[in-house]
């Protein structure tokens, strides 16, 4: 046998080549749709969002994951930008961060009209993938950017957000977050809250607003999962059982994201695949074929090894099911569940549970000075005017 030595890598190379090219050969039809890219995040921190900086430009851009050319080495067909803002913005200027950095996806797509196309539909997603484009779609990335406000919900609807993230690594005043389960915060709202928790869900699926579940506690998952009409998504989860990381999914919850249609698109950040600094493509892979294991290889989001995926005997229809078909699936689905003709919700968030300290309290109490209903204000004014005129 050692006189073969020399074969196995022959074969090793020739049949990686072939995996190559069969991966090739299927996303130039199904290109991947990738659920989380902070890349607005860094031209806010690098260039404050001035796009038409010289070292902003997004064909040559360096010191980042992404950039034009890597999107389309990598068969990128959509994805969804995050409109992020930290937690330390939440109760002082997170709506504000938040509009710019959905603005600055905005201007993206206005830049580079040949590479970006902004979309909001699963259909604006087809259409990209037919022109050759990235569908461009906008996530944004923590409750906290609502301000717990339903209103803010629904304007930053209008403005294109398509997915929201819950929680990001705080607490809402209305869903708890992953630092829960670790015992660095306190539960508050022991998943979601009982009343504006869950009107914020009927209402993200009333307008047809994807719920993603990447940063949350597990019983704000289960809640979440099981009050939800719609498929909701893992924007950026792996699987618990293989790295105990707690912005992982563990294996009941992927119970129920199987028998809801639901998503789970693996991350590619080392602390959630090996749980240490260090990570390969093979231990991506391995996520992969467990969420496939225990919900189904419908719950798959391609997180990018394809010729692990391949060698896994994966079908060919899985793999472009976790490529892009699965997330159209569950896009599509949130689309039908969506009741534009429903009255929107509208009770507010009650005022206790709300950081008082920079907040004007309009609509909770009756503002200082002749702020009176009209008959009020009449039946005051009247004994002035019957009364004696005083010089």
């Amino acid at each position: 046998m050692w006189t073969c030595w020399w074969l196995w890598p022959l074969v090793a190379v020739c049949t990686a080549d072939q995996f190559l090219d069969q991966a090739k050969r299927i996303m130039q039809t199904t290109p991947v749709i990738d659920g989380h890219n902070d890349l607005p995040w860094q031209l806010l921190l690098k260039f404050n969002n001035e796009l038409r900086q010289k070292d902003a430009n997004l064909t040559s851009l360096t010191g980042t994951h992404t950039n034009i050319p890597k999107l389309k080495a990598g068969f990128v067909g959509g994805q969804f930008w995050s409109a992020y803002t930290p937690c330390n913005t939440q109760n002082k200027d997170a709506v504000k961060r938040t509009m710019e950095q959905i603005d600055v996806i905005h201007r993206m797509c206005q830049m580079y009209p040949e590479t970006f196309l902004c979309v909001t539909s699963s259909q604006g997603i087809r259409q990209a993938f037919r022109e050759g484009k990235v569908a461009s779609l906008i996530g944004v990335e923590g409750g906290h950017s609502i301000d717990s406000s339903l209103g803010v919900l629904r304007a930053l609807y209008h403005l294109g957000m398509r997915y929201l993230t819950l929680t990001h690594s705080c607490n809402t005043p209305w869903a708890d977050n992953w630092l829960v389960d670790t015992g660095d915060h306190d539960a508050q709202s022991g998943g979601l809250s009982d009343d504006f928790g869950k009107s914020v869900v009927r209402e993200m699926n009333r307008l047809g607003v994807i719920i993603d579940l990447a940063h949350v506690s597990v019983a704000t998952m289960k809640a979440a999962l099981n009050q939800s009409q719609a498929p909701v998504i893992f924007s950026h989860s792996s699987a618990f059982a293989l790295c105990e990381h707690r912005r992982n999914v563990p294996d009941d919850v992927l119970q129920l994201v199987k028998q809801t249609g639901s998503l789970v698109m693996v991350n590619f950040y080392n602390d959630y695949v090996a749980c240490k600094r260090e990570a390969n493509l093979s231990q991506v892979a391995d996520h992969l074929d467990h969420i496939k294991k225990v919900a189904g290889a419908g719950a798959v989001g391609f997180g990018g090894d394809f010729d692990g995926v391949t060698r896994r005997q994966w079908t060919e229809a899985e793999v472009r099911g976790a490529l892009a078909d699965n997330l159209l699936r569950v896009f599509e689905a949130v689309e039908q569940a969506s009741n534009h003709a429903r009255d929107p919700e509208e009770t507010p968030i009650e005022q206790n549970y709300l950081d008082s300290s920079c907040r004007t309290s309009y609509g909770y109490s009756a503002a200082p000075g002749l702020h009176l209903q009209p008959a009020a204000l009449l039946a005051s004014l009247t004994p002035l005017l019957l009364g004696p005129r005083l010089l």
